[in-house]
């Protein structure tokens, strides 16, 4: 088995930033692609930020300048450091991970249980 662990959501004010963090665990063999997604209320789920394992990174031109995602190869773990963060960046996150299993050979993509992330004043 393989889990997704998200943190560091929550509600802060337009400007302010937010740093979520994903872990993964379990079978892994060897992670390719990680990255972030969100769904805002009534819309589709979008890409916000993806890493490969090599280190190349792509952003929505919604959040360039403004995020910044990385991982932890040793740890298996993928951050999203959320600066200047606005309104309509309220929206669930939810982590994404692109990985090759030990024991259940064969490649899949695993979802993070999402984590709340509130722009309000």
């Amino acid at each position: 088995q393989v889990q997704l662990v998200e943190s560091g959501g929550g509600l802060v004010q337009p400007g302010g930033s937010l740093r979520l963090s994903c872990a993964a665990s379990g079978s892994i063999f060897r992670i390719y692609a990680m990255g972030w997604y969100r769904q805002a209320p009534g819309k589709q789920r979008e890409l916000v930020a993806v890493i490969t394992n090599s280190g190349t990174t792509n952003y929505a031109d919604s959040v360039k300048g403004r995020f910044t995602i990385s991982r932890d190869n040793a740890k298996n773990t993928v951050d999203l450091q959320m600066n200047s963060l606005q309104f309509e960046d309220t929206a669930v996150y939810y982590c994404n991970v692109d990985l090759e299993r030990t024991v259940v050979v064969g490649r899949y993509v695993y979802w993070g249980q999402g984590t709340q992330v509130t722009v309000s004043s």
